[in-house]
Order: C-alpha cells, then sequence, then structure tokens
C-alpha cells in the first residue's frame, strides 16, 4: 500500500471505469470525470506566474473549477456563508430536514436530474402547505432555503434536503410577521405525510413513480425538525459541505496500485453516523 490521492486514484482507473460502465452513467457524471481528471494536469491549458521583484516564473496547470473536483473549492463555503448570514433575519430558526427510503433512493441514484427535482419540489410544497395552518404559523409566505446533501457521513448513498426555515412568516398583506413558537414550527409527522403524498405525485408526473416499490408509498416516513436558534450554527455545518466534495485528499490514506481496478485497494478514513471518530474503510478502486 502507497500514499495516494483522490485524483491519482480518479485517473489511474477512470479510464477502465467509463470503459465499462460509461454508456450507463449520466452524462453529467462523465462531465465531472473528466474535469476532475484533467484539473491541474496541463490538460485544460497552463498559467504562467512570474514573481514581481525577482522575476522568477513558473508554469501550472488550468483549475478545471468544477464545483465536485476537490482542489477547486477552498474559498468557496466561507464566501458562502458570509452571503448568508448577511440574509438572516432577526428571529428564531429551524433545521428541517427531508429524508427518502431506500426504495425512493435506488430510483433517484438512476435519475438524479427528476429526482432531486421532485425532491426538492415536493418538500418545498408540504412546507409552504403546513405553515399556512393557523394551528402551526398560518402565514402565506414562511421563508426558508434548502441544500441537498447526496451522500451521508460514511459516504454511502444518502439524498437528503436541509431547509434553514425562519421562525415565522410574513402575514397576508406583508405587512407584518407572524412568529412561530422558538421550538415548534410545524409536526413533524403530519409533514411526512403531507411530503411522501406529495413526492409520490412528482414521480407520478415524471414518470418515476412505477419504478419504486409500492411498498415504499405505504410505511412511515421520517422527517428531522430541530429548533436552531438564531441559526449561525446550523449556516456553519452546512457551509463545511455545500462546495465539500465526498472524498476529500486526506482522507485518502493509501491505494494498493494493482492494474485491475477491482483488485487494486483505496483506503479511506470516514466517519461513522453517530461518532467523532475516524476509521479506516477499505474499497476496491472500482467502488
Amino acid at each position: 500500500m502507497e500514499p495516494a490521492t483522490v485524483s491519482q486514484v480518479l485517473r489511474r482507473y477512470a479510464p477502465q471505469y467509463l470503459e465499462r460502465f460509461g454508456s450507463t452513467m449520466p452524462s453529467e457524471q462523465q462531465k465531472v470525470l473528466a474535469a476532475v481528471t484533467a484539473c491541474r494536469t496541463g490538460e485544460l491549458g497552463t498559467v504562467r506566474y512570474q514573481c514581481a521583484q525577482c522575476g522568477e516564473s513558473h508554469v501550472m496547470g488550468r483549475s478545471c473549477g468544477n464545483r465536485h473536483c476537490v482542489l477547486c473549492q477552498a474559498d468557496k463555503s466561507q464566501q458562502w456563508l458570509e452571503k448568508q448570514e448577511a440574509k438572516q433575519l432577526p428571529c428564531h430558526y429551524f433545521l428541517i430536514t427531508f429524508t427518502v427510503p431506500p426504495e425512493v433512493q435506488r430510483v433517484m441514484r438512476s435519475h438524479p436530474r427528476e429526482g432531486y427535482e421532485a425532491l426538492f419540489q415536493a418538500s418545498s410544497q408540504a412546507l409552504k402547505e403546513l405553515a399556512t395552518n393557523e394551528r402551526h404559523v398560518g402565514t402565506q409566505r414562511p421563508g426558508f432555503f434548502g441544500v441537498l446533501h447526496t451522500w451521508g457521513r460514511d459516504l454511502h448513498y444518502h439524498p437528503h434536503v436541509h431547509y434553514v426555515v425562519a421562525g415565522g412568516g410574513l402575514n397576508a398583506d406583508a405587512t407584518g410577521w407572524k412568529p412561530s413558537r422558538p421550538n415548534y414550527f410545524v409536526p413533524d409527522t403530519a409533514l411526512a405525510i403531507v411530503f411522501r403524498a406529495k413526492l409520490r405525485d412528482e414521480f407520478k408526473a415524471r414518470g418515476l413513480y412505477e419504478a419504486v416499490e409500492s411498498s415504499a408509498w405505504t410505511r412511515d416516513w421520517i422527517i428531522d425538525c430541530e429548533a436552531v436558534g438564531d441559526g449561525r450554527s446550523t449556516l456553519k455545518y452546512l457551509a463545511a459541505y455545500v462546495f465539500r466534495v465526498g472524498v476529500t485528499e486526506n482522507r485518502v490514506t493509501a491505494c494498493d496500485w494493482h492494474p485491475d481496478m477491482d483488485q487494486a485497494t483505496v483506503t479511506l478514513m470516514v466517519k461513522r453516523s453517530g461518532t467523532k471518530k475516524y476509521k479506516p474503510m477499505p474499497l476496491t478502486a472500482r467502488e
């Protein structure tokens, strides 16, 4: 086993992966893979830098700028955080997370564009619908934004949306503010039921409904609603992931450079759900 980086592993084994799976990969994924493997190699052109004092110069390959590239996202998280903090209202906030069962996840993975659009539409509409109820908030104009995550702490595929929700909304003529209770926005159980029904309708409209096992639409779904004070800590948490890829360079600790991607072993450090400790997770290069 030898030290390795994400870029090295991708450049070595991407040709094999594309040869086997290229015909079934979404075009978006193929574009990302092409950009990331070419980043800073010179394939995208070069940039020449020269010291203004001593005149010494050096040349380096251009960055790809792709949002999924581990080398190109260094400063964007802080810029995003500052922008969102400037928009914060002087009120309490909630973090509401929408997840879907495995049967729905599998369909979303095969149809990411349609699936993620449906996820956002269904979850946002469910939030708006319950917020109009006078027993909860009674506003036609709640304020929130959502961030899509497609992987969990253990790096397994796990699409879910985090919404940062202001604790209240504008009244009917938009002249006043109707606050929610500090520790309660809308009921989790009712929100899950409405979300499930709306996602089912969105899947039908996009031709994805038949691909989901019928049992998924009858079981209980899980929505998590958490009061988060002024919301600043939540923004800092989300900022770390908005422009962060699933596997950063420091997570790859070693690679067995076997010619066959099914025989090569890449060791990643992952944080198991519910813990704060990282543990090694060996994967094949194909995985």
